[in-house]
């Protein structure tokens, strides 16, 4: 998710406090890792409260090896899932010459751990990458696309690794990997409706055409994996 104020979304570079950086330089800041880094322990908390159907389900899980394991999976799922999205919105601004940064939302932070650890059901909305200066509906919506086009690219990762290890006969890999493709499918999915703050409003904006085809191929590799976890394939779904 990329964010700002007002239409298209963007804060001056006065309003975020810094100095756009040079055309293609990266840029970060403590703030910045701090709430990054804040963020993803959390989001990976909420993923592992779900797979385990909430908190409650770390009781009687199993030896620690087991308990690694879905911290594990928790912790690849919100790191291909959320930061690597991040961060593909915040080089796609900086490497147009704009500021970016990521900023967690407390409020939300806190509201998910509440929600996935006694409901077991992930309802994240941990912050946005800040943009500052753009005001290019191109800019916009090629920088909001890259979020989703990345979590894309992880999800069809996923789905080629399970089909190879299917061969294998590693079971418990090919299952983690098709909840990793699931999780990939919906975050795109998801961060592509036209709505609000959501990057599907940048990209339909800037390109109705190449909004539909995201969305699409979005929802496909999304429905991929739920039909896997629907039809009982993963470990945690009985």
């Amino acid at each position: 998710m990329s964010s700002g104020r007002g239409y298209p979304y963007a804060y001056t570079p006065t309003q975020v406090g810094r100095a756009q950086p040079a055309m293609g330089q990266i840029t970060t800041s403590s703030r910045e890792l701090r709430d990054l880094s804040l963020a993803f322990v959390v989001l990976t908390l909420d993923i592992l409260f779900v797979l385990l159907g909430g908190a409650a389900g770390l009781v009687g899980l199993g030896p620690p090896a087991v308990v690694l394991q879905f911290v594990a999976v928790a912790a690849a799922a919100a790191l291909t899932g959320f930061v690597a999205h991040e961060m593909a919105h915040k080089f796609s601004a900086q490497r147009r010459g704009y500021w970016a940064e990521f900023r967690m939302s407390p409020t939300w932070l806190l509201l998910s751990l509440i929600v996935s650890a006694f409901a077991g059901f992930l309802f994240a909305a941990p912050g946005a990458t800040v943009i500052g200066g753009m005001g290019s509906r191109e800019d916009w919506g090629r920088t909001a696309l890259a979020g989703p086009l990345t979590n894309m690219g992880f999800a069809t990762a996923f789905y080629a690794g399970a089909v190879v290890l299917i061969d294998v006969g590693s079971l418990t890999a090919v299952v983690w990997l098709l909840f990793l493709a699931f999780i990939n499918g919906w975050f795109a999915t998801f961060n592509l409706i036209p709505f609000g703050p959501l990057d599907g409003r940048k990209v339909l904006s800037w390109n109705v055409g190449i909004w539909i085809g995201s969305i699409v191929l979005g929802g496909a590799l999304a429905v991929l994996g739920g039909i896997a976890i629907y039809y009982g394939i993963l470990p945690f779904n009985g």
